[in-house]
């Protein structure tokens, strides 16, 4: 019987990645009842990455109050887990700043200072190593809430304080960072996300990623030139362009604020291949079955699926795609990258009927994948 690899990302608002994978496990076993498989949450930094991370590492979970996107408190989650760099806490923004945290306040009116909050419970904790997760947030805010968490001030022309809000960013006149917290020093920090644009500008973090959450067509400039004037004292203070760096406007500015920290950016689905050993687990398969919730142009801007592809063609190993959904106009693109892209549904159905279903579409779908692939790749392990 074959070794296959079920290495999916989270169906967002539906699915984990865990349950993901245990879904297409149960297809897979109705066509091959012996069929050894091996199952990887995955993520890219995005929502379900905590979720992730400790699926694949073990390890355990906390809480803290901290203020959610809208400034409401609420009760966050992060993970703790050993790597062999020591013990790491894992934080995801999906979970503290996402866009069911941001209420019904207007981006103008969100903060990522909950996200700093959390950083700061850690580090009272003893911690001095992290892995946070960037995508999914709510916040276009340049990360300066982190920075007043972790005792950074915002100033007016007065030496009044400021919210680390948008709307507030438009009194700036200086960022005082005397108060920044000195443990930081001693922390190494890695961001996870799949996210390459620069702070500012078209390809910045207002003009790319602002409409997806609530930033209007005209307020993309008035956001963005604040952004800019924030980027350009805090710039001045780290003595380079942090705000230019690749990566520094992911999550609202989130990467940006973290890089002027001292963190390093790296791909999130990187970051979880390594730690859930995907090249040891693609040296034992006969295929790799990967999927996320909707699979489009962006996918092939690093999410999970083109990553785990990758890894397979490296190692020989034929990958397929099973996805929510798949958007036509890219289907060119992605069939380039995998042994067959399959969908969910099995004809017209509404999205809220077909995330209900989710679970049952994805056992249905590999076992009909399984037979197909035995079928075109018979061998005395695809009994």
């Amino acid at each position: 019987m074959p070794t296959v690899v079920l290495a999916p990302d989270s169906f967002k608002g539906c699915l984990t990645a865990g349950a993901v994978a245990a879904a297409m496990a149960a297809g897979l076993k109705r066509a091959w009842p012996q069929v050894e498989t091996i199952c990887l949450a995955m993520a890219d930094g995005g929502e379900g990455t905590l979720d992730a991370v400790l699926a694949v590492s073990g390890g355990r979970r906390g809480t803290a109050r901290v203020h959610g996107a809208d400034g409401r408190e609420i009760e966050a989650p992060y993970g703790l887990v050993h790597t062999t760099s020591g013990e790491t806490a894992v934080l995801e923004a999906a979970a503290v700043v996402g866009l069911p945290m941001a209420g019904g306040e207007p981006v103008a009116s969100r903060t990522t200072l909950g996200l700093g909050e959390l950083l700061r419970h850690c580090l009272d904790a003893g911690l001095r190593r992290f892995m946070i997760g960037l995508g999914g947030s709510s916040t276009n805010d340049g990360g300066a809430g982190v920075l007043a968490a972790l005792g950074v001030r915002l100033l007016d022309a007065e030496g009044q304080p400021l919210a680390p809000t948008p709307a507030a960013l438009a009194e700036l006149d200086r960022v005082d960072f005397s108060g920044l917290d000195p443990r930081l020093k001693a922390c190494t920090i890695t961001l996870m996300t799949d996210v390459q644009n620069p702070l500012c500008g078209p390809l910045g973090a207002t003009a790319v990623f602002g409409p997806q959450k609530g930033v209007s067509a005209a307020e993309i400039a008035i956001f963005d030139a604040r952004l800019r004037h924030f980027a350009n004292l805090c710039d001045a203070w780290a003595g380079r362009a942090v705000s230019e760096r690749p990566g520094a406007g992911s999550a609202g500015g989130l990467g940006y604020a973290l890089q002027l920290l001292g963190a390093e950016n790296r791909s999130g689905a990187e970051v979880v291949a390594e730690l859930a050993d995907l090249d040891a687990a693609l040296g034992r398969a006969d295929w790799v079955i990967t999927g996320e919730g909707r699979s489009d142009g962006q996918t092939l801007l690093g999410k999970v699926p083109l990553v785990v592809a990758q890894h397979a063609r490296r190692a020989g190993v034929p990958v397929s795609l099973l996805s929510g959904a798949l958007d036509g106009a890219d289907l060119a693109e992605l069939s380039s990258l995998f042994a067959g892209c399959f969908a969910l549904p099995e004809g017209p159905m509404p999205l809220a009927e077909a995330m209900a279903e989710a679970e049952r579409l994805l056992a249905d779908r590999t076992e009909q994948l399984a037979r197909l692939f035995a079928v075109n790749r018979p061998s005395s392990r695809m009994g």
